[in-house]
């Protein structure tokens, strides 16, 4: 008995001492990204670019403080655009044949909020008790925390923090798309400070033997948007 006590009593310790560990990291994250700073923001519109499969596409978002999303991506000469208003989303896209808004799936809004440059994830999901520490693992030959994230809808998704500068380094998860399901690494880096907070400029994604990178070519706060700018339809 008393074996049996001792051993719950240092399995709940340890317990305790991970889940302050996991604290820690989340905290030290946000300090090193200065998300307070973006938090306090109301408006940042990023103009990028992004190269895949030879293509080279054009893309503008722009974010509305709490949670108002609209992308814009050029392709061939047309506009695919992807809103969400704070209620609804819809997309459009052209290259299907269709001129017609389609009304987003709750899926499909949860994908286009990760977006959110106002929302800490990483602290959301601490806070669900959506996250456990699994450990190390090396990113680019450099340490980095493992930390595993139990997301909506049954996906699992593991995020990657730099040892020593706290900042992301890799994602790595598995989507289903079309109905298969693929893995999908990103790898932000190239990190820039913009108007007290800090942003990866350059993002690279493998997914299905493709690679996707995109890359911030200008960052704009508190430029004025209209509500009306995330209306589709």
């Amino acid at each position: 008995m008393k074996k049996l006590i001792l051993a719950a009593t240092g399995l709940f310790v340890f317990t305790m001492l991970n889940a302050q560990t996991l604290d820690e990291i989340v905290k030290k994250y946000s300090i090193a990204n200065k998300l307070d700073k973006v938090s306090g923001l109301s408006t940042v519109k990023i103009t990028a670019k992004m190269s895949m499969m030879g293509m080279d596409m054009t893309m503008e978002m722009w974010m509305k403080n709490p949670n108002k999303i609209k992308t814009v991506t050029s392709v061939q000469g047309q506009d695919i655009i992807a809103v969400f208003d704070g209620e609804k989303g819809y997309s459009l896209n052209p290259m299907t044949g269709s001129n017609v808004p389609v009304e987003m799936t709750p899926d499909q809004i949860k994908q286009t909020l990760n977006n959110n440059i106002f929302q800490n994830n990483l602290v959301k999901y601490l806070k669900n008790g959506q996250l456990s520490l699994e450990g190390e693992d090396k990113v680019n030959d450099k340490p980095a925390f493992k930390i595993k994230a139990n997301l909506d809808g049954g996906n699992t998704a593991y995020m990657f923090i730099d040892k020593g500068s706290f900042l992301l380094v890799k994602t790595s998860a598995t989507v289903n798309q079309g109905g298969q399901t693929m893995n999908v690494d990103s790898y932000p880096s190239d990190y820039k400070e913009t108007n007290g907070f800090l942003l990866p400029m350059k993002t690279t994604t493998s997914a299905a033997g493709m690679e996707i990178v995109m890359t911030f070519d200008k960052v704009e706060v508190n430029v004025p948007m209209e509500d009306s700018l995330f209306k589709i339809k």
